[in-house]
């Protein structure tokens, strides 16, 4: 039986990391977690770690006005 964890961010599911040869493989669960599917992972808590980043680093990302946008 293949070693797996679900991996959540917050309160929702992220994806999925599944332990083989090579390490921890990250499937995700959410569209917003597609740019991470298929990266390879040292642990089950590194791969959450990385999904807590990404999503952090998405929506300050889309909190920054983009450029030429009329600010209310």
């Amino acid at each position: 039986m293949a070693e797996s964890y679900i991996i959540e961010v917050s309160s929702g599911t992220a994806g999925i990391v599944v332990r083989d040869d090579a390490g921890f493989r990250f499937f995700a669960a959410a569209h917003d977690f597609m740019p991470m599917e298929g990266r390879y992972f040292r642990s089950a808590r590194d791969a959450e770690r990385a999904a807590i980043r990404f999503d952090h680093d998405r929506r300050v990302a889309s909190a920054v006005p983009k450029r030429g946008a009329a600010v209310a």
